[in-house]
């Protein structure tokens, strides 16, 4: 029976019906769903792993083991797991290894914009590149015969617009395939003797793919009016033939890597101008290029951000779509911290004391947003406890009295630990808070290893943080509760004083969590409120100020359908206006 699938959801279900049984996984979105949709086949045993690093590691094991087994991340995280990738591309497998990757051009939820085709040509590897979700669903089942069939590791690579589009797919059947493990050590230990001499065998390879990527089922050429040949790969696809139809001809690309080159020179001798239409790097129209074609390209489409229908229309000479503009203007809605979130009192204390702040990758990078301002660095996970060791050594009293790395209880787990441990071995003064939420938030409440629970919601092993920050050697650690703007400013303003290392921990569950019971919502007493604004200083989304019936100036009000009743607005305000359990 056919169904609409998102592009996530269908490269499980590919997984599944390819017979996969091994999943080690880092959330990441756009890549987010493919691991927790496959955590609905009990067949399949999946995990969240600290990092993508060790993620990949894991399934390189299973795979060892005999196991169809799959990784899964977003292109950042591919950047953590390049080690063992660019290694395993030397090692090969033995049953069938998928890594999905899932880039994000646009940058609606990632520090940068990279594509991750570099790695696969840098590492010597097949990517295969779906462009709806039964493409997703065919080629995350392809990808483990062409894995086993080439001896390699198989990257299938997603994208937003993919993995977040629905389209229609039709299940089929699992079929298990599984493979003994043999000892072989000359394959399988990379040390310099034996990799030197895998190394020939992977360019034996590379050049086996190349040939295969000649006529392969994974590239296709349709051929409609030759005025316009379009080379084209992903979602770039899905916008040549929706702005052109069959009025120009096409050459779809699914095997990104390595690719072809008399199948690209046969369908340029049959079209009049040749384009290439592709997302961030002209990888494939350098490739062209390099065949002695003439081509469009990057001249006539941008380098940065997402494509869309009417962009390839504008730039090809299709026909535009304008639309029809509303008459009112809407009003933009930057991102907030939601109602309750537990990180906004800890960032209003440290705007308050003037500290420094060195940030990481989570929801709480929304620190560095106005009204708070508190943030002033995010580089990438785990960046923060690192950078304040280098910070602090290179300025010394001059910051170390003022400054602090905020990092996430899941970002720290993911790479935080190593930056902990230069900081304890070279004693730098150095104030680390963790901002433990009791899970990962901003890729939608994944479990990591010190929620106690695993992917599947079960009990699970639960790191200490307290007993691990005391393990590394840090004689000062603090929990604190973010809500309590007086204890946080104490302890802050405290740990900041000492001539020594210091760990904080904020702790308090996301104010989204199911589980999480919430107080009622507050109530403003308009006679009271003096509309000094103080409250709106946090910036929470709960508190807006309106105009009231007989008053000259706005007062606060509360929205009480988003108020959590975490009474950090009560504490701002001078004049008591705040009333604990009252209703709009």
């Amino acid at each position: 029976m056919k169904e609409l699938m998102l592009g996530n959801k269908a490269v499980a279900r590919g997984l599944y019906e390819a017979g996969c049984e091994f999943i080690s996984s880092y959330p990441g979105t756009p890549s987010t769903e493919i691991t927790e949709e496959a955590a609905k086949y009990d067949e399949i045993y999946c995990e969240w792993a600290p990092n993508e690093k060790v993620a990949m590691e894991a399934a390189f094991g299973a795979a060892l083991a005999g196991r169809r087994s799959f990784t899964g991340m977003k292109h950042v995280g591919l950047n953590v797991a390049a080690d063992p990738l660019y290694t395993m591309s030397y090692t090969g497998i033995n049953a069938g290894l998928v890594v999905g990757v899932a880039d994000d051009a646009g940058m609606h939820s990632s520090q940068n914009e990279q594509d991750s085709r570099h790695h696969a040509i840098a590492a010597k590897l097949p990517l295969l590149e779906p462009s709806d979700s039964a493409e997703a669903r065919e080629f995350a089942m392809a990808a483990y015969e062409l894995s086993e069939r080439f001896d390699t590791p198989v990257l299938l690579k997603m994208c937003t617009r993919v993995a977040h589009s629905q389209s229609v797919v039709e299940p089929k059947e699992r079929t298990l395939h599984r493979k003994d493990y043999e000892k072989d050590i000359a394959k399988y230990v990379m040390m310099p003797g034996n990799a030197i001499r895998r190394h020939p065998i992977v360019e034996e390879r590379t050049a086996r793919l190349a040939e295969f990527a000649e006529d392969c089922p994974f590239n296709r050429v349709e051929m409609g009016g030759t005025e316009k040949g379009i080379i084209t790969d992903s979602t770039s696809y899905q916008y040549v033939k929706e702005v052109f139809g069959d009025s120009v001809s096409v050459l779809k690309l699914g095997l990104v890597n390595p690719l072809p080159k008399k199948l690209i020179k046969d369908f340029a001798a049959k079209v009049d101008t040749l384009y290439v239409v592709e997302e961030l790097d002209p990888i494939i129209e350098n490739h062209v290029r390099s065949l002695g074609l003439e081509t469009h390209g990057k001249d006539l489409l941008p380098i940065c951000g997402e494509f869309s229908q009417n962009l390839v229309a504008k730039a090809l000479g299709g026909e535009v779509h304008e639309g029809e503009a509303l008459d009112d203007p809407i009003p933009p809605r930057p991102p907030v911290m939601c109602a309750g979130c537990p990180h906004r009192g800890l960032f209003y204390t440290l705007k308050k004391l003037g500290c420094t702040v060195l940030g990481d990758i989570g929801c709480y990078t929304l620190g560095a947003v106005a009204p708070l301002g508190a943030m002033e660095m995010t580089l990438c996970m785990g960046a923060s406890v690192s950078a304040i060791h280098g910070f602090n050594k290179a300025l010394g009293a001059e910051s170390e009295n003022r400054t602090v790395a905020v990092i996430g209880d899941s970002t720290f787990m993911h790479s935080g630990m190593t930056g902990l441990a230069d900081v304890a071995y070279n004693q730098s003064n150095s104030t680390i808070i963790i901002l433990d939420n009791s899970i990962t938030g901003m890729t939608g409440h994944q479990q990591n290893p010190t929620t106690g629970l695993n992917l599947r919601g079960d009990p699970a092993g639960k790191i200490d943080l307290e007993a691990l920050c005391r393990a590394f050697g840090f004689e000062n650690v603090s929990v604190v509760d973010p809500y309590d703007l007086e204890e946080c400013e104490t302890v802050i303003s405290r740990e900041l004083a000492k001539n020594e290392p210091s760990m904080i921990i904020s702790r308090r569950p996301c104010a989204l969590l199911k589980y999480v019971k919430h107080k009622p919502p507050v109530s403003v007493d308009p006679e009271k409120c003096r509309s000094c604004k103080s409250c709106m200083k946090i910036g929470c989304p709960a508190i807006s100020m309106k105009s009231v019936e007989g008053e000259e100036k706005k007062k606060a009000t509360i929205d009480a359908t988003l108020c959590v009743g975490c009474g950090v607005c009560e504490q701002l305000c001078p004049f008591d206006a705040f009333v604990e359990g009252g209703e709009e």
